[in-house]
């Protein structure tokens, strides 16, 4: 598959994914402009190392872990979260079956630590397999599982269910 080839489908990758996208980042962040910033840097670092990928069937798990490491790395130059109200976070995210109208659950997620709350968010909210999630976060399957059950552990906890 040539240089363009890859390009096009990451292109059509993208486009088809945005909501997907900025729903992830902006998980994170909390805040419209920082997760479109980190949205805009993990495609540039798509686009740069576009060679690395070598097969496109793995395009979904490569990008989701350029954009979860991104959205990581904006927090720790940042070290800060922006919290807004929730009728200004209605406004700005997209209306979907995934969209979650339990508060107590969504401040429970967010006190999360970035690597349960990645976790949680790719497993839940994509609907993504453990495997995928090992790939992207780069962890095998089994320390997936044991955060995945170690970070809905601590949600019961916060919720008062345990």
């Amino acid at each position: 598959m040539t240089k363009k080839d890859k390009f096009d489908q990451l292109e059509r990758f993208i486009l088809e994914n945005q909501q997907a996208h900025y729903r992830l980042a902006f998980s994170y962040v909390k805040n419209k402009e920082n997760a479109l910033d980190i949205i805009q840097e993990a495609i540039v670092k798509a686009l740069k190392s576009i060679d690395r990928l070598e097969e496109v069937k793995y395009m979904k798990t490569w990008f989701y872990r350029i954009l979860v490491n991104t959205a990581i790395d904006f927090i720790r130059k940042h070290q800060r979260v922006s919290i807004m109200s929730d009728e200004i976070l209605d406004l700005h995210l997209p209306s979907s079956e995934n969209t979650v109208h339990d508060f107590d659950l969504q401040d429970a997620v967010d006190n999360l630590s970035p690597t349960y709350k990645t976790i949680i968010f790719l497993r839940f909210f994509e609907d993504l397999k453990i495997e995928e999630i090992a790939e992207i976060t780069g962890e095998n399957v089994n320390t997936v599982k044991t955060r995945l059950y170690a970070a809905l552990r601590k949600l019961r906890v916060e919720l008062g269910e345990e």
